[in-house]
């Protein structure tokens, strides 16, 4: 997938993505955007409220615009962050590999509140555990990951906003999960053309 980052030039783009970011404070959200970005790592004081940023991208020969929301951990934002997962079409619930309060809270805080405020049945959700960089330091286990990946039914990463391990590759799955999902709604007739004629030619 090729990308470039946003500029005043304002480019064109076939389709707008909504993606948002959720997870405890100090897990590396802000972090982790600004890496994907920009290109660059800086070690972030937490959100106030939220945040915004855009990157371009382009897949299958489409551009697309990405609008992504960096949400605040802190609870006395809930109320503020709830209205951002209206539309959103990929959502990343990130935690600290090295904190097991911010895994557990996942399924206690997080995933609630995607149920109550997310409007979109076909949003794309993705699970990324942060910090790997910090492997001496981990308690909260791949296998953990990938377990609740399974039973929440998320996309599944590891990575280090730090040295950049797998934070395009995070992305870029959502993305692209995201643009196949859009592609079946647009276009329902070709995506079920490969079925028809196998039911046709087995009768």
């Amino acid at each position: 997938m090729d990308a470039s980052s946003s500029s005043s030039s304002q480019p064109e783009f076939d389709y707008l993505f909504k993606l948002l970011l959720i997870g405890d404070s100090g897990v590396g959200k802000s972090t982790l955007l600004l890496s994907f970005t920009s290109d660059t790592f800086e070690d972030l004081s937490p959100t106030i409220g939220v945040d915004f940023k855009v990157k371009y991208v382009t897949i299958g020969g489409k551009k697309l615009k990405l609008a992504i929301w960096d949400t605040a951990g802190q609870e006395r934002f809930r109320t503020l962050t709830s209205s951002y997962y209206r539309g959103a079409q990929g959502i990343i619930m990130v935690y600290d590999v090295t904190r097991r309060e911010t895994f557990t809270n996942l399924s206690d805080i997080w995933a609630k509140e995607i149920d109550l405020y997310s409007t979109n049945q076909d949003c794309i959700k993705m699970l990324v555990g942060n910090k790997v960089d910090k492997e001496s330091e981990r308690v909260v286990s791949k296998k953990e990951g990938i377990d609740f990946a399974r039973e929440y039914g998320c996309l599944y990463t590891e990575c280090s906003a730090k040295t950049r391990v797998n934070v395009t590759q995070c992305f870029d799955e959502l993305v692209m999960k995201a643009s196949q999902i859009l592609k079946r709604l647009l276009y329902p007739f070709k995506t079920l053309q490969p079925f028809l004629c196998a039911n046709t030619e087995s009768n």
